[in-house]
């Protein structure tokens, strides 16, 4: 059985678009400091790639740092922070928990929403001007956080706002120019692009402290020849996102949802209660660990996580779900599966299939259990897509 790939959270397949440009640039010498033919050529494929990236994002070009990926690019923003009193959420990637671990947790509601009231205390309650990290998008439930009123409270009590959107570019129609942090993540392989690439946008005069040293490049705000095939692909992936065509794929995930529940009525979906973005379904079935679904979704040709790709290795209960008011048992009983621009809905119907025969194996069913046929399961997809 061919391998269904759905933890676009994790890492999306690389796009045609990024991959055809990268190849090109690869068979191309050329090092974008040098003043030759060959390096002012590299020069302009890292531009345009630039601006690529800042259309998307509706921001100058001249903002971008590019970095080797979204966690370089959150330690760059975190060591801007100079001595101001940092103030984080519980629900944050490691990147930015572990980078900043005296900083202020905000609790989040039971929905895995960032707690406004609770966040504006701690703003003022700060003594003078702090920095703010926050995630546009968490990565395991796609709950969506209200960034706009959260940068309207940061410049309200002179915070430096930093927005980690890794998980919110190419997938919401924000005009990130209105929003206006002071500095936004953004990471290539999130989009389609490829690993190891990322980027920073610092607004014009926000303090930025380089972290590697030694060069001009990207107008010295962080040394070392540029990844010119990375960078390239970055820009090829950036030009490629639709986000219209990716809001589609909540039809898709609320028609899996509601397949499971039937089959399964103790399930809870975290965060259902929230916006979310349209591929993300973080699900928590009590009784069964999230790494025995994930290893028996594998063995059966299916690739889900059970939580951050940067944690799958750690048999840990999620933060997330823990910061959400779940108990040790269930934070450890969720996967999340994650849909992405190359999922189809045979490939969801599949793995409802596939996930509902492996839950009824498992234990004897309960009685209010429904037993759905194959044709009844791609009944209740369809039946929730056309309803979107």
């Amino acid at each position: 059985m061919a391998s269904i790939y759905l933890d676009h959270n994790g890492t999306c397949p690389p796009r045609p678009q990024a991959v055809a440009a990268m190849v090109e640039v690869l068979s191309q010498p050329g090092n974008p400091s040098s003043v030759h033919a060959q390096g002012r050529e590299a020069r302009r494929r890292v531009e345009v790639a630039r601006r690529q990236l800042a259309a998307l994002l509706s921001l100058p070009p001249a903002t971008l740092v590019f970095t080797g990926g979204g966690t370089e690019a959150n330690a760059l923003a975190l060591a801007s922070a100079g001595d101001r009193p940092l103030i984080t959420s519980a629900i944050e990637h490691a990147s930015v928990l572990e980078a900043a671990p005296a900083a202020l947790r905000c609790p989040v509601t039971a929905d895995g929403v960032v707690d406004l009231a609770a966040l504006e205390a701690a703003l003022a309650g700060a003594g003078r001007p702090a920095f703010l990290s926050l995630m546009a998008v968490n990565n395991e439930t796609g709950v969506i956080q209200p960034v706009a009123e959260v940068a309207a409270l940061a410049r309200r009590f002179g915070a430096l706002f930093h927005c980690d959107a890794s998980q919110a570019v190419g997938r919401l129609a924000w005009d990130w120019g209105a929003i206006a942090p002071d500095y936004l993540t953004v990471s290539a392989h999130k989009i389609g692009g490829p690993q190891g690439v990322g980027a920073l946008a610092a607004r014009d005069g926000a303090p930025l402290a380089p972290l590697l040293r030694g060069g001009g490049q990207e107008r010295r705000r962080r040394a070392g020849t540029e990844n010119v095939a990375g960078i390239v692909g970055f820009g090829a992936a950036a030009a490629a996102c639709d986000v219209e065509a990716f809001s589609h794929l909540a039809a898709l995930r609320d028609g899996l949802e509601a397949c499971l529940r039937a089959a399964a009525p103790g399930l809870v979906v975290a965060g259902a209660g929230a916006a979310r973005v349209a591929n993300t379904s973080c699900l928590v079935t009590p009784g069964w660990r999230g790494e025995t679904q994930v290893m028996a979704l594998d063995l059966a040709g299916f690739a889900v996580s059970s939580g951050s790709a940067c944690s799958s290795g750690k048999v840990a209960a999620s933060h997330v779900l823990a910061a959400m008011g779940l108990g040790p048992d269930l934070a450890g009983a969720a996967i999340r599966v994650s849909l992405g621009w190359s999922t189809t809905a045979a490939e969801v119907e599949r793995f409802a299939t596939t996930w509902i025969s492996l839950h009824a194996r498992r234990a004897p069913a309960p009685v209010a259990q429904q037993d759905l046929s194959p044709q009844d399961r791609q009944s209740v997809i369809s039946q929730t897509a056309r309803q979107q």
